[in-house]
């Protein structure tokens, strides 16, 4: 397994989660603005590497999106005291299931893929 596209991923991820998280700062601070640009641009760079690695774009979207929506919800509850009720956290693991559903449902097109081109 090729770790390079996951990691790409990750950085996207991070990138996009930071940006977000800086938003909510740069409301009362202007200068987190720097951070905010520098987040975003960095994901959609991310993202990109991603793509020309080789990964599906629903796959990358999807999990980068769902993984980018559950880690601001979580780091917004820790940094600024916002709600993470029960009923949040119930939303958060059926992302979580639907990130899982998505790669699995890709790897096994991947599989499928391969096993058509070698009959």
């Amino acid at each position: 397994m090729n770790l390079k596209p996951w990691l790409l991923l990750a950085g996207a991820i991070g990138s996009e989660v930071t940006g977000s998280l800086s938003l909510k700062a740069a409301i009362d601070q202007p200068a987190w603005y720097g951070l905010v640009v520098v987040g975003f641009l960095a994901a959609f760079v991310f993202l990109a590497l991603v793509l020309r690695e080789g990964m599906a774009l629903g796959v990358a979207y999807g999990i980068w999106g769902a993984l980018g929506v559950a880690l601001t919800a979580v780091f917004g509850a820790v940094l600024y005291g916002e709600p993470l009720t029960a009923l949040m956290g119930v939303g958060i693991a059926l992302i979580m299931g639907g990130v899982v559903t998505i790669e699995l449902g890709s790897q096994r097109a991947a599989a499928r893929e391969r096993q058509e081109a070698n009959a």
